[in-house]
């Protein structure tokens, strides 16, 4: 078995083995190229010392980015290349960085230090696959297993409990028991991680083909950082559209919409308002009045704690706050739709609703008609250039100010205008909109 690889990184392996170094591929290079995954990193692992391979390279584009601990970036076709020394990492400080590291001429001794088996593989042109720790029949056998002892890997660095359950939801792969029981011990530690390093494997988390499955077994891991969560889990919803618990439900929304970051987070926080909502009517069956609104302004303050890009935190808080907002029936209410929403949110919304909907029970969950019926509509109000935005709309305030309209009435007058056109009381021309507004000046 051989990997694939770009001439450019076969001529960096290759330097060092004719001058005289040892230089292998390693991590998640190896291990996607076993798996015919798509790989974006490439990491090479040598005896040589830093000064050494900043030597070796003298002709390339090299940048000391962690040259304390080993590491030079080796620039090659466009491809940024890491290259580290064989260490051994000293005591870690602060459950994520060691306060030291020792450069080792063994290149054991390197891969004793690392997170997981499958990520322990390695690879030279010269002698293929080399598998030190087992990590060829874990990655065979689909199993996730830390490096040793996994207490004493999960607090060199807490971050590797959230790739553990990262890697589980991106492959497919069952946590070996111990690890598993580790990882639940040790789930506190989170607490010492910043939170942009969390919420970026959070978010390839979400967007794996097996978030479903992960997040309901690893639910209290993420409730370590996201404690608005917790209330969802094992809480039942009474009634009989409710086919999971609050938090199952979620994880089965996530599973039925596209691997898209915004769409993704706001399905894991749509019913974070559910809980402080929820009463029960007269028959006893959940109900939770207003929890949308609510639960925007929880994924709001969530979203920013996790500093997230201004964009996505405004943008899924919104649609955490409007997702139970009903899919429009008919063309005018399509218009009306789009109107509050604009575009793109309206196209999430009716993928949103399917989504949501879908993790109810037989009976309760297809709504792909009126979805597809909306849909029908918007590509008719596209094709047709239909006004449901002032942009759209052939009068500006200069018009209105022209016929003696000041003030915050501008707005308010545009506003009314728009109304009209949406519900096709009027067309959309100059003329009969003012019109139209001036009749209702006249009247009142």
């Amino acid at each position: 078995m051989e990997i694939k690889l770009p001439t450019s990184i076969k001529k960096l392996l290759t330097r060092f083995s004719d001058n005289g170094y040892e230089g292998y591929l390693v991590g998640g290079c190896v291990r996607d190229s076993i798996l015919k995954r798509e790989n974006f990193d490439w990491d090479i692992t040598t005896n040589a010392t830093p000064d050494q391979i900043i030597e070796l390279f003298n002709d390339y584009r090299t940048v000391p980015t962690g040259i304390k601990h080993g590491t030079v970036t080796v620039v090659t076709d466009k491809i940024n290349v890491e290259v580290t020394t064989y260490r051994i990492d000293g005591n870690y400080k602060d459950n994520r960085h060691p306060e030291e590291v020792i450069f080792s001429r063994n290149l054991t001794d390197d891969l004793l230090r690392r997170d997981f088996t499958i990520n322990t593989l390695c690879y030279s042109i010269k002698e293929g696959f080399v598998d030190k720790l087992g990590g060829l029949e874990d990655l065979a056998n689909k199993i996730i297993r830390a490096v040793g002892e996994p207490d004493k890997r999960f607090n060199e660095d807490a971050l590797r409990i959230m790739r553990a359950i990262r890697f589980a939801a991106q492959l497919g792969f069952a946590i070996e028991e111990k690890t598993k029981e580790s990882i639940f011990r040790n789930k506190h530690l989170l607490k010492n991680i910043s939170v942009e390093r969390l919420a970026a494997e959070l978010i390839k988390l979400l967007c794996g083909e097996y978030a479903c499955e992960v997040l309901s077994e690893y639910g209290p891991v993420i409730f370590e950082f996201i404690p608005e969560l917790e209330c969802e889990y094992k809480h039942e919803q009474i009634g009989k559209k409710h086919a999971y618990d609050i938090w199952n439900h979620t994880c089965h929304a996530i599973n039925n919409i596209e691997k898209d970051k915004i769409l993704r987070l706001t399905m894991l926080l749509h019913d974070i308002g559910k809980v402080p909502t929820e009463s029960f009517d007269v028959d006893g069956n959940s109900t939770f009045k207003n929890h949308a609104a609510v639960g925007g302004e929880i994924a709001l303050k969530v979203l920013k704690r996790l500093k997230l890009d201004n964009k996505t935190v405004d943008t899924v808080s919104y649609l955490v706050g409007i997702h139970d907002k009903r899919v429009p029936l008919t063309k005018i209410d399509v218009k009306k739709y789009l109107r509050d929403t604009g575009d793109e949110n309206f196209l999430r919304m009716m993928k949103i609703r399917k989504a949501d909907r879908g993790a109810l029970s037989d009976g309760f969950n297809d709504i792909s008609h009126e979805v597809q019926n909306a849909l029908s509509w918007y590509a008719q109000i596209k094709e047709n250039n239909e006004c449901y935005s002032l942009n759209q709309l052939h009068i500006t305030g200069n018009d209105l100010i022209k016929i003696g309209i000041t003030g915050e009435k501008v707005g308010d007058m545009l506003n009314t205008a728009l109304d009209a056109v949406i519900e096709e009381v009027i067309p959309n021309k100059k003329k009969n909109i003012l019109d139209y507004l001036e009749d209702m000046l006249c009247v009142k």
